[in-house]
């Protein structure tokens, strides 16, 4: 089992997203997780806008790599800019670079809930299309 790590700057949102999709979409050839490099706390808006595609993160929690240092990740995908920049040396992992957009930053001072909830239905979707493609980037990885 392949053991793969999703992280972010506060484990809220993107990264929990994408330990959701994960976790829903790839099936048991892989443990999933998530961490920050800091905790924010779980996005709520992030929990409502995976509960409308069936995929349920409201038991999640916001970890750092402190929580998870017991596991060692075969793959560690930074779904954030700053995670990229401050992501630690992970022995014997590889660490692939996925960015997306802040819905949080990007719904700051958006009043509209339609345009908020468009915003993080856009970044939900391109996590999900992005975590659809790992099982290929990890053979692709796997043979060089």
């Amino acid at each position: 089992m392949k053991s793969i790590l999703f992280l972010c700057t506060g484990n809220s949102c993107r990264s929990q997203m994408a330990e959701g999709w994960g976790r829903a979409l790839l099936g048991d050839d892989y443990a999933v997780y998530s961490a920050g490099t800091k905790k924010h706390g779980l996005n709520e808006i992030a929990v409502s806008v995976m509960n409308e595609v069936n995929v349920d993160i409201s038991s999640h929690f916001s970890k750092t790599l402190d929580d998870l240092k017991s596991v060692n990740f075969d793959f560690i995908f930074t779904v954030c800019s700053n995670a990229n920049e401050t992501c630690p040396i992970f022995p014997g992992g590889k660490t692939i670079h996925a960015g997306f957009d802040d819905p949080p930053f990007l719904a700051k001072g958006i009043e509209n809930e339609d345009a908020v909830l468009s915003i993080y239905r856009r970044v939900r979707d391109e996590i999900k299309m992005f975590v659809e493609t790992i099982p290929s980037t990890i053979a692709r990885l796997e043979k060089v």
